[in-house]
């Protein structure tokens, strides 16, 4: 199964993530398949960044988001945008 999860980079008490879409059974900072976008809760406000297409295209493909990268796919719209294309989406809203 394909996941859509965070990525954790940076020094110590200084995270950094990137939103990747990786195999279920890699591990958290492992290989990857896709980057499709970064989080840096650290600064003020805190900056996020994805690549809309490319979160749109892996979730019609079927990856699942983990409770994390949904609530930030959430808050940048991607969820949203995938509801108005395709009605029927049973992606949960966050």
């Amino acid at each position: 199964m394909v996941k859509i999860r965070l990525r954790r980079q940076g020094a110590t008490k200084r995270p950094f993530y990137r939103l990747v879409v990786a195999d279920s059974q890699s591990p958290r900072d492992g290989r990857f398949i896709e980057e499709i976008g970064y989080y840096n809760p650290t600064e003020n406000p805190a900056v996020l960044h994805v690549q809309e297409e490319a979160a749109l295209r892996w979730l019609r493909r079927g990856a699942q988001p983990s409770e994390t990268a949904r609530a930030l796919l959430a808050k940048a719209g991607v969820l949203k945008r995938l509801r108005s294309v395709e009605p029927g989406a049973a992606l949960p809203e966050a």
